[in-house]
């Protein structure tokens, strides 16, 4: 089967407007997307972009593993992953206008900032293009998407990280919270979720900062954060995070550090929360498979470029995406994953 490789897609950026591209296929959120057939023999494959929040971190490069594998799976898609090199909303918003001037057939995204990404993606749509995002459910039935996806229902994913940390901390003490960014939509609907979870059932446990601290996905600042949070607060008991870079990096420094007082409960890859939760120094950790939503996420698209149905019950293809619910273009799964020490006695971890 074929395999397209980013790079050369990477490439096709440097010398803007070197080909005449074909014309958008896309439609709007009626579902009403045209066929192959109609496209004729000769339109070739459709082409399919998802743009992450950053390349370059073990989260997006499972991703990417994700678009690969949907691109090798089908014949009749050219699909790619491309992002930018840091976590900007302005480089993904010039990352998503040269994908239109290019006349791409879909985009799948997963916006740093979903708010400042909506013009470029409804100028996407309003040319035709289709629009599929992650991990933005706010713009579920507005025009800038014509489906969000997600994995699961947000507030039930922050209620179990802040019961694990609950868990962990034995129902009392201080804790700090950490997110790729204040904008993040996914990361602060988990955070607000598990503060409220927090405030109904376990009083005593109480936040040390009225926001929590952003690392923007980050390892050196999701670091630096850590260093700065056990500095400045010793007593501190708990620390929850909905970025792998702010897990990998406070697991690290407590380990340094020989401080197994306070209980992380974590987003992360089980390849980055296995060996911390084994030895300790994590307490917990859930995720979902972002390699599985990567391709589900185009699943959708290769759908509505088809001209195929999308409603509730259909198969996307990937575990926990085999029975999806549809409401309001919003698109939700059943893709939690929890992980716990002794889970991968192996080390045999699957992403």
């Amino acid at each position: 089967m074929k395999l397209r490789s980013r790079r050369s897609v990477i490439g096709t950026f440097a010398v803007a407007g070197a080909a005449v591209t074909l014309g958008a296929c896309g439609t709007t959120t009626d579902g009403g997307g045209d066929s192959q057939g109609e496209r004729g023999a000769d339109a070739g494959p459709f082409k399919i972009a998802t743009v992450p929040k950053v390349e370059g971190i073990s989260w997006f490069q499972a991703m990417a593993n994700g678009v690969d594998q949907f691109n090798a799976d089908n014949d009749d898609v050219d699909a790619w992953q491309i992002g930018p090199d840091t976590e900007d909303a302005a480089k993904q918003v010039q990352i998503i206008e040269d994908l239109i001037a290019q006349g791409v057939d879909a985009i799948v995204v997963v916006p740093n900032d979903p708010q400042a990404l909506i013009p470029s993606l409804t100028k996407a749509r309003d040319g035709g293009i289709i629009v599929i995002s992650h991990e933005a459910p706010a713009l579920a039935g507005t025009d800038a998407v014509d489906y969000d996806v997600e994995a699961f229902d947000n507030v039930v994913f922050g209620e179990k990280m802040f019961e694990k940390l609950a868990e962990g901390m034995e129902g009392s003490g201080q804790f700090v919270g950490m997110v790729g960014s204040l904008t993040s939509e996914t990361h602060m609907a988990w955070y607000n979720a598990g503060v409220a979870y927090l405030e109904a059932n376990h009083p005593d446990i109480t936040a040390v900062t009225e926001q929590p601290y952003e690392d923007n996905n980050d390892n050196a600042a999701a670091r630096s954060n850590a260093l700065e949070i056990l500095s400045a607060y010793p007593d501190l008991k708990g620390f929850v995070n909905g970025s792998v870079s702010a897990g990998a990096s406070m697991a690290t420094v407590l380990k340094e550090k020989n401080n197994k007082d306070v209980t992380m409960s974590s987003l992360s890859l089980p390849s980055v929360a296995g060996p911390y939760l084994e030895e300790g120094w994590m307490y917990s950790a859930q995720t979902w498979d972002p390699a599985a939503v990567g391709y589900a996420s185009n699943v959708v698209a290769l759908m509505m470029l088809k001209g195929e149905s999308i409603e509730g019950g259909i198969d996307l293809q990937q575990e926990g995406y085999d029975a999806v619910t549809v409401e309001d273009q919003l698109i939700v799964g059943d893709a939690i994953m929890m992980l716990e020490k002794g889970q991968f006695p192996d080390g045999d971890y699957p992403f």
